[in-house]
C-alpha cells in the first residue's frame, strides 16, 4: 500500500500536465528540446536521491 498511493499520484499528476506539455509542443524539434530537459531533471534528481540513500 506504502507504493500504490505515490504512483497513483504520479499518474494523477501526468494526467494533468500532459495535454498542456503536447499542446505546447506542437513542432517535433521543440517537443524533442523540452523531452531531453526534463529528462536531464530527472536524471539529476534520481543521481542525488540513490546518491544520499547510498552514503547515508
Amino acid at each position: 500500500m506504502d507504493k500504490l498511493v505515490p504512483i497513483i499520484y504520479m499518474i494523477g499528476v501526468l494526467l494533468l500536465v500532459l495535454p498542456s506539455f503536447l499542446s505546447s509542443n506542437s513542432s517535433l524539434k521543440t517537443f524533442f528540446t523540452n523531452l531531453s530537459i526534463w529528462i536531464a531533471i530527472i536524471l539529476v534528481v534520481l543521481t542525488f536521491y540513490f546518491a544520499y540513500h547510498y552514503f547515508i
